[in-house]
């Protein structure tokens, strides 16, 4: 376990604030959490971080941050249909995708160069082209913060939405996420329709295959997305809106031309990111803190932004798309 004082957080936040932690500490395994929670100097409050990816950092974090380094891949049960795999929190996201396309099992390729860890796909509910986590999380293994217990979560019983766990709800801040267990496919099943992947793979004379859906995807996204290290950012900082079926009517004879997923029959998601857009806000800047130029979903540091500059940006966002569709959006990003 590692152990610091006055931490600097740069390379642990893609936004690249360069701020501190009065304490910092690095786990690597269930065994010195618990040791960790249970002794008597922990400095309050504490937050815990994966990559840093869904992170805004307002000023410098007056308490502990704890960070995992848990590892490894476990198959921990299988049939012929699906395999079960027990993956550490602390694995980088995008290496559990490329080690599943490489054994050949189906379900996360739609979610690749998704930036973070694995802990944080079961407490955000991260999701792309059509795929989320949830729909392949069988059980999240965790440690409670105020007595160091153990508990293992089912699906069902983290409650997950667009976005959204019990772990950002009903008891945010009162465990942590130590491993996830996730159920994939050993048969071929993709999901093509989001987006432009089924498109994609007929440009390219491509037939369907978990390399091939994976390379489309890693594409795309660096084709949108600017890399962290070259560009701060948090990948998408709005969640997509959800409206009524009567608002999404009356929007749609204003904008015929408005991309749509239907939810349900009573519930439209429309992409923040064509609002954004239609509000001129893409390549424009206040200050340091910008919109990126290539996918107005984007919001980036410039150089040398305050987290306060890049929330101040998008307060102006929100305003400006409730102004012109009467639409309210929602950061994905967490304000610290």
């Amino acid at each position: 376990m590692k152990e610091y004082t006055d931490y600097p957080i740069l390379n642990y936040n893609t936004f690249g604030m360069d701020v501190k932690s009065s304490c910092f500490v690095e786990y690597s395994s269930v065994d010195e959490l618990k040791s960790f929670l249970f002794s008597y100097d922990v400095k309050l409050p504490i937050l815990h971080i994966g990559g840093g990816s869904n992170l805004l950092f307002l000023s410098d974090f007056k308490g502990t941050i704890l960070h995992s380094a848990i590892k490894g891949f476990e198959v921990v049960d299988e049939t012929d249909e699906c395999i079960y795999i027990k993956v550490g929190a602390g694995e980088v996201w995008d290496d559990f995708v490329s080690y599943s396309v490489l054994k050949g099992w189906y379900g996360i390729e739609n979610l690749s160069i998704i930036p973070g860890e694995v802990g944080a796909s079961a407490v955000q509910n991260i999701g792309a082209y059509g795929v989320e986590a949830k729909d392949v999380i069988h059980k999240v293994h965790t440690v409670r913060l105020s007595d160091a217990s153990e508990r293992v979560f089912s699906n069902q019983e983290c409650n997950y939405s667009y976005r959204d766990s019990i772990f950002k709800g009903e008891i945010k801040g009162q465990y942590i996420v130590t491993h996830v267990t996730y159920r994939l496919g050993k048969k071929p099943e993709y999901h093509l329709s989001y987006g432009n992947i089924s498109s994609e793979l007929d440009k390219r004379g491509l037939e369907p295959s978990l390399v091939n859906v994976r390379n489309i995807i890693i594409d795309v996204r660096r084709s949108k997305l600017p890399e962290p290290s070259e560009l701060g950012n948090a990948g998408s900082f709005f969640m997509n809106p959800m409206v009524s079926m009567r608002k999404f009517r009356q929007l749609l004879e204003e904008y015929p031309d408005m991309p749509h997923y239907p939810i349900d029959e009573d519930t439209v998601k429309i992409p923040a990111g064509w609002m954004i857009d239609r509000c001129g806000w893409k390549g424009k800047s206040i200050g340091p803190a910008g919109v990126y130029h290539k996918q107005a979903l984007v919001l980036v540091n410039l150089g040398g932004a305050t987290g306060s500059d890049i929330a101040g940006l998008a307060n102006e966002i929100i305003k400006s798309v409730k102004e012109k569709f009467g639409v309210d959006i929602h950061p994905e990003v967490n304000y610290i």
